[in-house]
């Protein structure tokens, strides 16, 4: 769980530069003309290419995390399927006195 905090935080990190990046070259791209401006909006579209292959590459690495999760969990329950049993019974028991409060 740890790895998927740090992989989300890295992330939400490296969105926020990659942003500011394009950002200050479209202002830059702004004020410019002719071959910079050109130069500019270039810079700005590999920067915005870089940082969607490093969401894909996340996305990717978030999918075999709740995978490896899943089955985790599909293991825990198929070996002690009676507790499985209790804690969901516990949760809707919870569930139920919370429903009937309101």
């Amino acid at each position: 769980m740890d790895n998927v905090n740090v992989t989300r935080d890295q992330l939400v990190a490296d969105a926020k530069v990659v942003l500011d990046d394009v950002e200050s070259l479209l202002r830059q791209a702004a004020a410019a003309s002719g071959q910079q401006a050109q130069e500019l909006r270039e810079r700005a579209s590999d920067t915005l290419r870089t940082a969607r292959e490093k969401l894909q590459d996340a996305q990717i690495a978030v999918a075999a995390n709740a995978r490896a999760a899943a089955h985790a969990t599909d293991d825990w329950v198929h070996e002690h399927p009676w507790s499985a049993v209790g804690i969901g019974a516990g949760v809707g028991f919870l569930l139920g006195l919370l429903v009937a409060r309101r």
